[in-house]
């Protein structure tokens, strides 16, 4: 309870989810925060006092915290300027339970009050809390029911072929909610399909209508930023040439329906060109499966751009490297921080950390367990590390799950666990597009003992994580569960806190000789500045 003599600095939040009638004089945002006004000014005997800034989300839904307005009321609120939040209504301020419990945390860690003035509720009673999650239960219960009625509401006007908004493609426009064909535009389409069969491939098709001048479709955005008018990029051609759009279908969920709008492709064509795009998709997959680059399609920059298998000689000695699609496709402003990399040392350091990772997990050897790789989604190349996105276990689970169980532990199995692996972006260098690596140094570690010291040091990790995240309760339990002493796991556990640039010098063989994994439990780094 706030004392009379101590001034209660009262923000107001407000918000709408749609943008209809934000443009009257007097919108809904005003009718909440002159309501709210009101209600601080009849708290002014208790100290209440509104601060000057405005805090509004004009047409943004409740789904989510990614608001700008309740973003910048909570960076007061974490700078200490905020001792009370106003609201018109509870589903102001979040329709989420999730996200509500986050912010009445972020209000405690705060010492901040909510309010909501048409729902009477204290926050700091038990019953309180109570009320406020019942009706936060409805909040979220509407939410659920408007949107399954909007996806029904699409999903018929898909089925029956109207078009229910979002990009059009290159060789239409929207008019009165209606989809007209732009002539030139559509000539230009047809065009690029028969430019296709010519050329037979769409890398050679893109820097053929780079090179005519030919770009994507520019789009005024409701803010007045205008986006396209760029060059075709390789992926974004291959879906252009599969649209179904172009000869008056529609595709959804898997299902293709008749479209209203009119075709601008004959079907023959649009059928000729997609057996070929089959055709060279085949090949390209046969070509990937008896290519040595086993990271191919799987590797990427830490700007999104996937990494495509490269190759050099010299003196006759082929040297494999992978480069940013980025750099091939000349976009420099769109290069991730490594724009090449050797492809025979990042694919040894992946498969070793997968292997190992792989091994502490099922506890058995690889030859009965398969390839790692088959676990590896993803890996992202940055200037100091190897981000790997594993999926953590092998699913047993059939890829059309029957029950609501099933679905559960199909979507648990299949979950991706992020693996950062320390790298050095300078243990290579590149010479007139020939990547090469330096000469290697006599290694002071053993590779036995370099692999049992990273064994060691991955197990504390995933101790650690199985302590922090709760899915054991005590040491005993990892104890009983390894079918080791206790004393064990205590005495590996530090290892969990070994500095990333020591880690880094066990990997390349670096660290001290004589270095074991009791010797490096008892003397852990403390200083990660190492």
């Amino acid at each position: 309870m706030t004392t009379p003599n101590k001034v209660a600095r009262c923000a107001i939040y407000t918000r709408k989810s749609t943008e209809h009638n934000l443009d009257l004089e007097f919108n809904s945002l005003d009718a909440q925060r002159e309501a709210c006004e009101a209600y601080i000014k009849s708290q002014a005997h208790e100290g209440w006092r509104l601060v000057d800034a405005p805090y509004d989300d004009g047409g943004i839904s409740g789904a989510s915290l990614e608001r700008p307005g309740l973003k910048a009321l909570l960076s007061e609120i974490q700078a200490g300027k905020i001792d009370i939040v106003v609201v018109y209504k509870v589903d102001r301020l979040t329709r989420s339970l999730a996200d509500f419990a986050k912010l009445v945390e972020l209000f405690d860690r705060h010492g901040v009050s909510f309010v909501s003035i048409t729902q009477s509720f204290n926050t700091t009673t038990s019953m309180g809390r109570l009320t406020l999650n019942v009706l936060l239960s409805f909040a979220q219960f509407e939410r659920e029911v408007i949107g399954e009625r909007v996806r029904d509401k699409i999903s018929a006007s898909k089925r029956k072929g109207i078009w229910v908004g979002g990009p059009v493609p290159l060789g239409y426009a929207s008019v009165s909610k209606k989809i007209i064909i732009v002539q030139d535009e559509a000539e230009t389409v047809r065009g690029i399909f028969r430019r296709y069969l010519e050329l037979g491939a769409v890398r050679t098709l893109a820097a053929d209508l780079d090179q005519s001048g030919i770009r994507t479709k520019r789009r005024t955005l409701a803010n007045g930023q205008i986006i396209g008018g760029g060059r075709f990029g390789v992926g974004a051609l291959s879906y252009f040439l599969k649209n179904r759009f172009y000869i008056g279908e529609v595709a959804y969920h898997g299902e293709i329906h008749q479209a209203e709008h009119e075709p601008i492709l004959d079907r023959p064509l649009f059928e000729e060109v997609q057996a070929l795009l089959a055709k060279n998709n085949v090949e390209r997959q046969l070509k990937l499966k008896a290519s040595p680059s086993v990271l191919a399609g799987r590797i990427y920059d830490d700007r999104g751009n996937r990494m495509t298998p490269s190759h050099t000689r010299k003196n006759g000695v082929r040297y494999r490297y992978y480069v940013s699609n980025a750099v091939l496709q000349k976009r420099d402003k769109l290069v991730g921080s490594i724009p090449r990399i050797p492809a025979a040392e990042i694919e040894e350091l992946v498969t070793r950390t997968l292997r190992t990772c792989y091994q502490l997990e099922t506890g058995s050897a690889l030859e009965r367990n398969g390839d790692p790789l088959d676990r590896l989604a993803r890996a992202v190349v940055t200037p100091t590390a190897i981000e790997l996105h594993v999926i953590s276990r092998v699913s047993s689970v059939s890829s059309e799950p029957d029950t609501e169980e099933d679905r559960s532990l199909h979507n648990q199995v299949r979950q991706p666990t992020i693996l950062s692996v320390p790298w050095e972006t300078t243990t290579f260098t590149a010479v007139k597009g020939l990547v090469q690596a330096p000469a290697q140094s006599t290694a002071a570690l053993k590779p036995e003992s370099r692999d049992a010291l990273l064994k060691a040091i991955a197990k504390a990790r995933q101790w650690l994580d199985d302590l922090v995240s709760g899915r054991v309760a005590t040491i005993g339990d990892i104890a009983h569960r390894e079918n080791k002493v206790e004393r064990h796991v205590r005495l590996l556990l530090p290892l969990a806190f070994v500095a990333p640039a020591f880690v880094r010098e066990i990997v390349d063989g670096s660290a001290p000789a004589h270095l074991t994994v009791t010797g490096l439990a008892k003397s852990v780094p403390h200083c990660w500045g190492y």
